[in-house]
């Protein structure tokens, strides 16, 4: 075996989505940010569209997103919305706004890289998980607006695909639980 599937499977078993609200206030430092992006880029994609794109928010960076928030909220955001995600950013390392960049040749349709994208964020996800950090895939709030898509910097047929939400966590590492195989496979001979 060329590598120790052991611990690749227990990285992958052990995955598990933790809260802002969980996360401890110690800062991951860019250098494990950064280990998590490399990864990210090694994701599967059909003809190598690499459609993934990643802007980190960051130290003051973060401020900056939450003051974006602010100034963008309308009628159909109460501020008990803005207050929570107020309350997660204050917590989190980091704020990293997961995107989708189309080729202008668009020669693949767009679910597969949607696909390619979510690919990339599952290396980040399992590197995160390998390093003992915290990671939550968000996508409320302003996420799916075009606000957010002109705050990216985004063209017209980008779209932001949600926003991971990095730290430690302060709690005890949650355990999880999954339908055994035979609930979702159907094997055809």
């Amino acid at each position: 075996m060329k590598y120790n599937l052991s611990e690749i499977n227990e990285i992958i078993r052990n995955r598990r989505t933790i809260y802002p609200e969980q996360f401890s206030l110690r800062k991951v430092p860019k250098e494990i940010i950064n280990a998590l992006l490399e990864n990210a880029r090694w994701a599967p994609n059909h003809g190598l569209t690499q459609p993934w794109f990643f802007k980190i928010f960051y130290g003051e960076g973060i401020k900056k997103f939450i003051q974006f928030h602010s100034a963008s909220l309308t009628d159909k955001f109460d501020s008990q919305k803005f207050e929570k995600l107020k309350q997660r950013a204050e917590k989190t390392s980091a704020i990293i706004a997961i995107c989708m960049k189309r080729k202008p040749a668009e020669k693949f349709p767009e679910i597969e890289d949607v696909e390619s994208v979510a690919c990339a964020v599952q290396n980040m996800f399992l590197t995160a998980t390998a390093y003992g950090l915290a990671f939550y895939w968000g996508t409320g709030g302003l996420t799916y607006t075009p606000e957010m898509q002109n705050f990216l910097g985004l063209r017209e047929k980008d779209k932001c695909l949600g926003l991971i939400f990095l730290g430690y966590p302060a709690v005890e590492w949650p355990k999880g639980q999954r339908r055994p195989v035979e609930y979702y496979s159907e094997w055809v001979e």
